[in-house]
Formats: structure tokens, C-alpha cells, sequence
């Protein structure tokens, strides 16, 4: 098991977000969290990479453990570094190139010199598809564009658990089906990854297990077979029969 999460809780004011959320997750499981807008899905995330403070449970990644609400700085920072994120918006650096922006987490996280923080982002950059955009800053590149250099950088820091926050929310619609291809194909490659999605299509192929979360809890989880064609609780009920599946396509994984 290389995430394990207990008992997590987190409050903005009096609003109760996560509600004392388990999680299990193993190599090179790729996690699907659905869910209604507002029930944590995003919170889970940002907690699991500490960009939130969560005020009680507790988290074991790759083998390091903490409490969330004793947890040191040097503990912090140990553990994030065992994750990547990528987020909805691409939060690129606007003044650095498409391959400074993945160098940039080589050179200060991981120490490394430039000659070989640069050829680890020309590796990850030609993965994306996107080889001859090095230099490109972005707003010479498009969403997806974007949204590929966003995925390579966080390859490129090498985590244990690659996090996704909605990574096609901010996309054309044009664009999703190839930032969705890019996540397949990193996913073969056995990348453990958890995905908060509203792409439930995606999610029914290439997810191999599905955590549907309402009100700050885990509602119901299992294989996408199991959440999507024998689902057991109401509320998930409710939730997916508003999407309408394609149930004999190719699976991916």
C-alpha cells in the first residue's frame, strides 16, 4: 500500500468538508473521486499534498507517516515531496519557458544541476508530445499545451502518488479527449495516481477503482464496474444516472 489515509477531517469555519474520510490506496491504483461540487474532493487532495492543513487524522505515504494535526514543517515537506499535483488551472510559471517550469521543481526540491534538472524536462516534455516547445513560454501554447506541461512536471519530480485536481475543467472542449489521452498513457505506464474528475466516461475506462464522496464522506467505492453497473447506495444512484455511458467501448487499463 503506498497511501493510506485515516480518519481525516477539515472545517472551513463552520463548514465541516472532510467529515473523517479512510482511504487506501495501492501501486499503481488509479483512483477516481467523484462527486457533487462542494463534497471535498479537491480539499481530499489539497490535504494529501499539504497545500491544506487538516486538523485531525492521520497519512502514511511510501512508508512515512504523520498526524495531521501534530505534523512538523521537515515532516511536511518530506511527505509532499512523495506527491505531485496537477491542478485545473496549469499554474505555470508565466515568466519561464515550458521547460524552465519543469526544471524549476528539479533545482530547488531535488538539488539537481541544471544540465541534468534540463535533460529530465526535454524527457518529459517530448512524453506530453510536446519535444520541440521547450523554450515556449505560455502563452505561446494553448490550454492543453499548457495543461501537458502541467502533467510533465509533476512526472518529472518522480512521486510516489501523482494527484490530479480536474486537470480538463479549464479546457476547450475540444482539448479534453487529448489531456485524457496523455493521463492514459501515463497511467499505463504504472503511475499510482488519484484523479478528482467530472469525466465520467474517463473514469468508467481507465479508473481501477472509483470513490464517490458526498458531503465531506465516502458514499461508496469500488471497481468502475461495481460503483457504475451495480451500484449500491441511493445517493450515487442520483448522482451518475444524470451521465450517460458508453459501456462497450476498449478498456485502457
Amino acid at each position: 500500500m503506498v497511501l493510506e489515509i485515516k480518519q481525516i477531517r477539515k472545517s472551513f469555519g463552520t463548514n465541516h468538508v472532510l467529515r473523517g474520510i479512510d482511504l487506501d490506496v495501492d501501486e499503481g491504483d488509479v483512483v477516481a473521486l467523484l462527486g457533487p461540487s462542494g463534497s471535498g474532493k479537491t480539499t481530499l487532495l489539497r490535504c494529501i499534498n499539504f497545500l491544506e492543513r487538516a486538523e485531525a487524522g492521520s497519512i502514511r505515504i511510501d512508508g512515512l507517516s504523520a498526524d495531521f494535526a501534530k505534523v512538523g514543517g521537515k515532516e511536511k515537506i518530506a511527505l509532499r515531496r512523495k506527491t505531485a499535483m496537477v491542478f485545473q488551472s496549469y499554474a505555470l510559471f508565466a515568466n519561464k519557458s515550458a521547460g524552465e517550469n519543469i526544471m524549476e521543481g528539479l533545482l530547488v526540491s531535488k538539488k539537481m544541476d541544471k544540465d541534468e534538472a534540463r535533460s529530465i524536462a526535454e524527457h518529459f516534455l517530448d512524453r506530453v508530445g510536446l519535444g520541440d516547445r521547450f523554450d515556449a513560454r505560455p502563452f505561446e501554447l494553448s490550454g492543453g499545451q499548457q495543461q501537458r506541461v502541467g502533467i510533465a512536471r509533476a512526472l518529472a519530480l518522480n512521486p510516489k502518488v501523482l494527484l490530479f485536481d480536474e486537470p480538463t475543467s479549464a479546457l476547450d472542449p475540444e482539448m479534453v479527449n487529448d489531456i485524457l489521452d496523455v493521463i492514459r498513457d501515463v497511467a499505463k505506464s504504472g503511475v499510482t495516481m488519484i484523479i478528482v474528475t467530472h469525466e465520467m466516461q474517463f473514469a468508467y475506462e481507465a479508473a481501477s477503482r472509483v470513490v464517490f464522496i458526498d458531503k465531506g464522506e465516502i458514499v461508496e467505492q469500488g471497481s468502475a464496474r461495481d460503483v457504475f453497473d451495480h451500484t449500491k447506495e441511493e445517493r450515487t444512484k442520483q448522482f451518475l444516472q444524470r451521465f450517460n455511458l458508453v459501456r462497450d467501448t476498449e478498456y485502457y487499463i
